[in-house]
């Protein structure tokens, strides 16, 4: 699946679930986007340290993993990922608990011992308007 951002492709990861769209019955939500810039050469392990241990860890900690994309602009590639929660108390609560999970803190060593795998990271808040499909 190619999708074109502000002039850049997202590529769909096999991180994201199986199903990206979900029932517009459910309760709304807020969704969290995240766009990783990795250190130079470190985007496998990245992606290995997603796949292997981050996306069950996330699940594990109450968030719901909406969808993962590798994005390819000039050359240099980015992860880019959504989650969603309840609310803002509930992200908040769930990033402490995945912050301090010491399965997360083994997994982050170990894939980092040479070297730190993301230079950057931004984030953005998101609340679904009343139109969307996804809420």
């Amino acid at each position: 699946m190619r999708l074109t951002l502000l002039a850049g492709v997202l590529a769909m990861t096999t991180l994201s679930p199986a199903t990206a769209e979900e029932p517009a019955k459910k309760a709304e939500r807020l969704f969290e986007m995240r766009t990783y810039y990795p250190a130079e050469g470190k985007m496998d392990a990245l992606l290995a340290r997603f796949r292997d241990h981050t996306v069950k860890l996330f699940e594990k900690h109450g968030m719901i993993n909406v969808g993962y994309w590798v994005e390819k602009k000039d050359g240099k590639e980015k992860l880019v990922y959504i989650v969603s929660h309840a609310s803002k108390a509930a992200a908040d609560e769930s990033w402490k608990a995945f912050r301090t999970d010491p399965v997360w803190t083994k997994a982050r060593d170990a894939s980092e011992v040479g070297g730190k795998l993301v230079d950057k990271i931004e984030v953005v808040w998101m609340s679904p308007t009343d139109f969307s499909a996804i809420k």
